[in-house]
């Protein structure tokens, strides 16, 4: 069965006659019947009326007749997508990264993309690092590491995490915090695989400290939810929620961050055009957060 008989059925189907459907197709009427039973014969079944000298669809022509339609559908869909393919572009991307960075920078950049861009899919991708994420599907990761070779990446960010407070506690005009007065505080962090505790975890162990106290909530918005109640400081890399006030964590002479690093694979059809979003994505994450405080 060729994809053309099915079109010249379908178009006949339409236009209700051989010799309208012919004009349609562009191929003379006795070529389209041709066709027309060529069809029938590798579909093994009659799908017109042929009585009465017109070609009208008969019981099984009409049957058949939405599948055709969905298997021409589908054909196209295929060339236009081997087109974005073979031109170096996308009509599809899917952005690994962990959760918060998903929310608070993959999210409100893709808002700002146009519709000539390719659809954005996002997949969570807490504890991974960017080279199994690449591995795992993802045509752009976003992680704190740099993958090892052949993975192609650029750094898109340093940003900072927070201790978050109310605008009613002490330390709410302060601005920032010593590591060292922060861990003397009942703290809300997040599970060990969120970037954002990683980075907590391995300052207070290069300070040869331990937390007080510290109790990991499910993700930034629930510690900082906590943090608004009164129950600790939230560290987070969050964007800020429920009035809380920011402050930066001194780790003597730098502050405590998170670097994002972009990654994809340079081998990919369309590699090209995942870096150029890759370079995008690090100049709206400059322009809406600016360089990092030091």
């Amino acid at each position: 069965m060729q994809l053309r008989h099915v079109r010249y059925f379908v178009a006949t189907a339409d236009a209700g006659s051989v010799s309208s459907a012919a004009a349609r197709v562009h191929v003379t009427q006795p070529a389209l019947s041709r066709q027309l039973r060529q069809l029938e014969q590798d579909l093994g079944v009659t799908l017109f009326d042929r009585s009465a000298g017109r070609l009208a669809l008969n019981r099984t022509g009409r049957a058949l007749l939405p599948g055709a339609r969905r298997l021409l559908d589908a054909a196209d869909a295929l060339q236009t997508s081997a087109a974005f393919h073979g031109s170096g572009r996308l009509e599809r991307l899917t952005i690994a990264a962990p959760t918060v960075t998903l929310t608070d920078v993959v999210s409100p950049f893709v808002a700002t993309m146009s519709a000539d861009d390719p659809v954005v899919d996002v997949r969570g991708a807490d504890a991974l690092d960017p080279a199994e994420m690449l591995r795992s599907g993802a045509d752009l990761a976003i992680g704190t590491q740099r993958p090892p070779a052949p993975y192609a990446a650029r750094e898109l960010a340093v940003l900072p995490v927070w201790a978050y407070v109310p605008s009613t506690d002490p330390w709410a005009a302060r601005g920032r915090v010593p590591l060292a007065e922060l861990l003397e505080r009942p703290l809300l962090g997040l599970p060990a695989t969120f970037t954002a505790r990683e980075a907590l975890d391995a300052a207070a162990l290069a300070h040869g400290s331990s937390y007080a106290a510290l109790v990991e909530a499910a993700n930034g918005t629930i510690a900082q939810a906590l943090a608004a109640s009164g129950r600790g400081v939230a560290v987070v890399s969050d964007d800020p929620r429920f009035g809380l006030v920011p402050l930066a964590v001194d780790l003597g002479g730098e502050l405590l961050t998170v670097r994002l690093v972009a990654a994809w694979d340079p081998r990919a059809v369309a590699a090209e055009t995942i870096g150029t979003v890759a370079r995008r994505l690090g100049e709206w994450v400059t322009t809406r957060y600016g360089a990092p405080t030091t």
